[in-house]
């Protein structure tokens, strides 16, 4: 694949993913749409855009999803946008980076990965970050919302490693969305007293789940083999910048003192875990949101 295709495509993908954030929020933020809705109609769209795109490819590669899997894939849609109700767009997009890469690098570590000394710096300079960010003050964000946002994160870290080796992972993903239809289906029945609906939360919900996941998804799973795991887990650490530029350019969401310190320390103690890791000992910690 030509360099420049590789920078372009990656480029989309990651702005795909930090529109996620920022759909939701707005959505939630300023139409009358309720976080279940956002829900099913996110995963029903991405499910019909991904269907499409492995139609199209048409490809025999192998690859199917399966129920655990798309219940994990359940959790985090549902997670993140009920965490969305309360949550800016930069800190929830900061604590969902933080609960995936948390668990895909502590899974390594159960695995047996040793990790060296710069990497244990990074991982107590993240902790700290995250630390720092959610205790009591004036700006910390609300509790609740960052439980959910933090149990979103560790639920797409699940289903992250659960997805390795299991053949074409758009097929795989295409998959888990369809089978995540009806399990989303359960939950806007037990919430449908409290179902709202407009036509611009609508289409918000419509463009999460088919262009910034479902092309987003299959844009990133394009370019993902020209990428070496730790470019790959690296170049996500633009996701969370991104949606807090978006969130202060087109939401006018204040960048604190708190979620500026935080940041550096979250996204940098990360990097500092991705870039010492041995070659020969490469766990991969791409994800995608």
């Amino acid at each position: 694949m030509p360099y420049a295709r590789i920078i372009v495509l990656t480029l989309l993908a990651m702005l795909a993913f930090a529109g996620n954030s920022l759909l939701c929020r707005v959505a939630l933020k300023q139409t009358s749409i309720d976080p279940a809705s956002f829900t099913a109609i996110r995963l029903i769209s991405g499910a019909v855009m991904l269907w499409l795109v492995v139609s199209i490819r048409s490809r025999a590669n192998t690859g199917e999803g399966n129920w655990p899997s798309a219940f994990a894939l359940f959790v985090y849609a549902a997670g993140f946008s009920f965490a969305y109700v309360s949550l800016p767009a930069a800190t929830g997009a900061l604590l969902l980076f933080s609960a995936v890469q948390t668990t895909m690098i502590g899974h390594g570590i159960w695995a047996g990965e040793r990790l060296r000394k710069p990497q244990l710096v990074g991982l107590v300079l993240a902790f700290g970050g995250l630390i720092g960010l959610l205790l009591p003050g004036l700006s910390t964000p609300p509790l609740h919302g960052s439980v959910l946002m933090l149990g979103a994160g560790v639920a797409w870290g699940i289903y992250s490693l659960r997805g390795k080796g299991l053949g074409d992972p758009i097929k795989v993903t295409t998959g888990n969305f369809l089978r995540a239809v009806p399990i989303t289906a359960v939950l806007s029945l037990l919430m449908l007293k409290s179902v709202s609906l407009d036509n611009a939360g609508f289409w918000y919900a419509v463009s999460s789940g088919a262009l910034a996941s479902g092309i987003g998804y299959a844009i990133w799973y394009t370019v993902l083999p020209a990428l070496k795991a730790a470019h790959a887990a690296t170049v996500q650490l633009s996701v969370p910048v991104i949606a807090a530029l978006g969130g202060i350019i087109f939401l006018g969401e204040p960048m604190t003192l708190r979620l500026m310190l935080a940041s550096t320390a979250i996204l940098g103690g990360i990097a500092l875990v991705i870039f010492e890791k041995q070659p020969a000992n490469n766990t991969d910690f791409s994800r995608c949101e």
